[in-house]
């Protein structure tokens, strides 16, 4: 379809909007850049960057944001409720990435040699943009959740020692008062029972504190924990991705043993996939490992 070029005063319209769409984007005022946008392509339909520009503004505008305020320190969050939050906004994700597709083949059906349409809308799996984005806001959440959690359980932890210390004390006093001279066994007694108690509360305080995720829970590849493991013929397994990119854009070889390698050959690693999974229930701080 040729579209009817515009007269000169609606083609310079159009481009004081699409200007007005560049400092809204710069001011991450994303919405109101997306308007500005919209305004110069229904001005101006042909010209492509107006397409690309709005393409970016939905890309980049992410409703992830929703889930780190709504999880901050003062609120205590159901990981069901952080779940099921995914969910609807995994849809809300699926919308935004179908008006960046659409934007950038109408980008490119203007303009088949525009860069920025073919780098927004080229082999970039949505869907893997989006598990991604998902992954990393739900990461986000329950580490903020255990971090709230671990500081109330330090906090009580704190009050119960003192509270040990006080009546140790107490009972010292009480025990050196009734008698008709206070030993110097009495208080190696009593410094030795304080070191005693200081020993437990330590080894209690420690019982969850981060360390460092072991190996055979992270890909070999990126060092991160797992999220989607699949394993190769060779036995190695990998983040799925990861080795997808590898496959995609290094060549067609397992990257460990260099054994030729296709998609169709990975498996999924559903017995590592639950280790990771019952690792992070336990240890919610190596949400925070990646």
């Amino acid at each position: 379809m040729t579209l009817r070029p515009v007269p000169a005063s609606v083609a310079k319209q159009a481009e004081l909007r699409r200007l007005d769409g560049n400092a809204f984007f710069k001011k991450q005022r994303i919405g109101a850049a997306i308007d500005a946008y919209t305004e110069a392509i229904t001005l101006c339909p042909n010209v492509a960057v107006y397409w690309t520009n709005r393409a970016l503004c939905y890309q980049k505008r992410k409703s992830a944001k929703a889930i780190y305020i709504s999880c901050s320190p003062f609120s205590i969050i159901s990981l069901h409720y952080v779940d099921g939050f995914c969910i609807s906004l995994l849809v809300a994700f699926g919308r935004e990435w179908t008006k960046v597709e659409e934007d950038c083949r109408k980008a490119l059906e203007l303009d088949s040699n525009s860069v920025k349409a073919f780098d927004l809308g080229r082999g970039r799996n949505p869907v893997g943009c989006m598990v991604e984005e998902i992954w990393q806001t739900l990461a986000k959440a329950k580490y903020m959740e255990w971090e709230l959690s671990w500081s109330n359980h330090a906090w009580r932890l704190q009050n119960l020692k003192e509270a040990c210390e006080r009546a140790l004390a107490e009972y010292h006093f009480l025990d050196n008062s009734l008698a008709e001279d206070a030993s110097k066994d009495a208080a190696d007694d009593h410094s030795e029972q304080l070191e005693l108690l200081n020993e437990v509360f330590c080894k209690a305080a420690q019982a969850d504190m981060p360390t460092q995720v072991p190996d055979y829970l992270c890909c070999k590849i990126t060092l991160d924990i797992f999220r989607d493991p699949v394993i190769t013929p060779s036995g190695v397994t990998y983040e799925r991705a990861v080795l997808l990119e590898h496959l995609k854009q290094v060549g067609k070889f397992d990257p460990v043993t260099r054994e030729p390698l296709e998609q169709h050959q990975l498996v999924p690693n559903l017995a590592l996939k639950e280790a990771v999974q019952a690792y992070l229930n336990e240890h919610g701080w190596a949400y925070n490992s990646s």
